[in-house]
């Protein structure tokens, strides 16, 4: 397997805010990002954060709530190949690992799927799409 470690996403409530709040910890969100549905900073390293309202979430996965008491963080796992996002998928789901969301091609560009860890949090699975630009 080739896949490695490359983001950290939150769901967010209210994306100006948040936006606001990580600029502050060094965060380098560009101008305008707190009026998108989707921000992303890279850190030190080449591992980003990325931001998502509930809104953007919920267009593509109409089931997803926010859990509660916060925990809204989603390790992110970047694969080579969109049928290596497939296979891992299929592999942890039947190894026991609940999947949250089957792969499918992302309308940004990726397929994409979510599975859980042993402690029911989203961890996601993505590769650029043949074609797409380099995420």
């Amino acid at each position: 397997m080739t896949a490695r470690f490359d983001a950290v996403g939150l769901v967010v409530s209210d994306m100006a805010a948040s936006v606001t709040f990580y600029r502050r910890l060094g965060f380098p969100f560009p101008q305008g990002a707190e009026e998108q549905p989707h921000a992303e900073a890279g850190v030190p390293g080449g591992i980003r954060l990325l931001l998502d309202t509930e809104e953007t979430v919920r267009s593509f996965h109409p089931g997803f709530r926010p859990p509660a008491g916060g925990g809204r963080a989603s390790p992110a796992l970047r694969c080579e190949t969109p049928e290596e996002v497939d296979a891992l998928y299929e592999e942890l789901v039947r190894d026991g690992c609940h999947g949250e969301l089957k792969p499918w091609d992302a309308f940004w560009g990726q397929r994409y799927a979510v599975v859980h860890d042993p402690d029911g949090n989203g961890v996601d699975l993505f590769a650029a799409l043949p074609g797409a630009a380099a995420q």
